[in-house]
């Protein structure tokens, strides 16, 4: 995911010495195995009276956009929840998820969302999004994992962001990228995309367009 261009205006240098406060470690016994970054913005402004379809690609612009002109945030998104494989399934997702709900409390902010990219999707990759999120298990609760962390958390489903991520690459970077033998044209499967990737070999293209879904915490 780090190859969508959208990533240097916050993770670039030197810009993201100016979102060290939204960005966190997780540690346990002295090593870090996890990590979480989250992105203020102004909200309910021009433009902006609803969470974009644009998701996490579009907080980050906006954000960007606020930096330039200097307009006070008064909300964030998060941006990642990532952590180390030893680290998942003892409750450390949920311990990042509310450091980031604390800091947004902190801030002075009333609500934090979540462009979700939902854990299990990429199993179900031709499965529409609106369809997925309907998905639950016997007990009622969401068949994906990390929609269900965000619904025992409080967070509530606002919309789905159709295309919240985009990159683009040629042939021999997606092959380099996924270690994926390209060589047909159409929608391509690849391992971990939650939808399938566009692959153009006479255009020398790919495009992958990755939904997300937006969940909201009033705080």
């Amino acid at each position: 995911m780090r190859h969508d261009p959208t990533t240097k205006l916050y993770f670039g240098t030197p810009i993201f010495s100016d979102y060290l406060d939204y960005a966190f470690a997780g540690i346990v016994d002295d090593e870090v195995v996890g990590r979480a970054f989250g992105v203020p913005f102004a909200f309910n402004v021009k433009g902006r009276t609803e969470l974009p379809d644009g998701g996490w690609d579009e907080v980050i612009r906006w954000s960007h956009e606020d930096r330039l002109i200097d307009r006070k945030p008064t909300t964030m998104s998060a941006l990642e929840i990532t952590l180390a494989a030893k680290a998942q399934g003892i409750g450390n997702a949920l311990a990042m998820l509310n450091a980031l709900k604390v800091c947004a409390k902190k801030m002075g902010f009333a609500e934090i969302s979540f462009p979700v990219r939902p854990t299990q999707k990429h199993l179900y990759s031709r499965m529409p999004m609106s369809e997925y999120i309907k998905l639950q298990r016997d007990d009622g609760y969401p068949l994906d994992s990390w929609l269900r962390t965000h619904f025992n958390a409080g967070g509530k489903i606002d919309k789905i962001a159709p295309y919240s991520m985009t990159v683009v690459g040629t042939i021999a970077e997606w092959s380099q990228w996924t270690q994926a033998k390209l060589q047909n044209s159409g929608m391509i499967d690849v391992e971990g995309a939650l939808v399938p990737v566009l692959i153009s070999i006479e255009q020398d293209l790919g495009v992958y367009v990755e939904p997300n879904v937006w969940v909201r915490y009033f705080l």
